[in-house]
């Protein structure tokens, strides 16, 4: 127990907030963890962007290099990451104003909606880099 009245000697003992390790992990909070995650991943991203953005008015030199590093394996892998955060915190943020609006709080409704989040957001990343990698949908 510590004192967390506030002085420095001795006072009433209380219990500080229980830690997260003693809850049990569940859907809403671990997608509210994930949303955190994607918004920060998408904030580098979009540094990364702006880098690009950089190189192509840097010349073509610059804008090589860059490329050369998108599309090696890792390149990849972060574009990938990319895409899915993006698509799974505008999934999640579509679902938090339905939240605004009142609707969705029964913690069923949580439950799909979550998941059907998580689902839709694999499904619209595998196929944008589906239609990216096949040329399907491009003019």
């Amino acid at each position: 127990m510590a004192s967390n009245d506030g002085k420095s000697g001795g006072g009433v003992q209380r219990p500080l907030s229980p830690h997260l390790g003693v809850y049990k992990p569940q859907i809403t909070s671990t997608l509210s963890i994930l949303h955190r995650m994607t918004g920060v991943a998408l904030s580098v991203g979009t540094l990364v962007l702006v880098y690009w953005l950089f190189a192509i008015t840097s010349g073509p030199e610059a804008f090589a290099q860059m490329q050369s590093c998108f599309s090696s394996w890792i390149g990849r892998l972060l574009l990938f990451g990319w895409s899915f955060a993006l698509f799974y915190h505008l999934c999640n943020g579509i679902r938090h104003l339905f939240w605004d609006a009142g609707k969705g709080y029964e913690l069923e409704t949580a439950s799909k909606s979550g998941i059907a989040v998580v689902v839709v957001s694999i499904a619209l990343t595998l196929g944008v880099w589906f239609c990216a990698y096949t040329g399907v949908g491009v003019l």
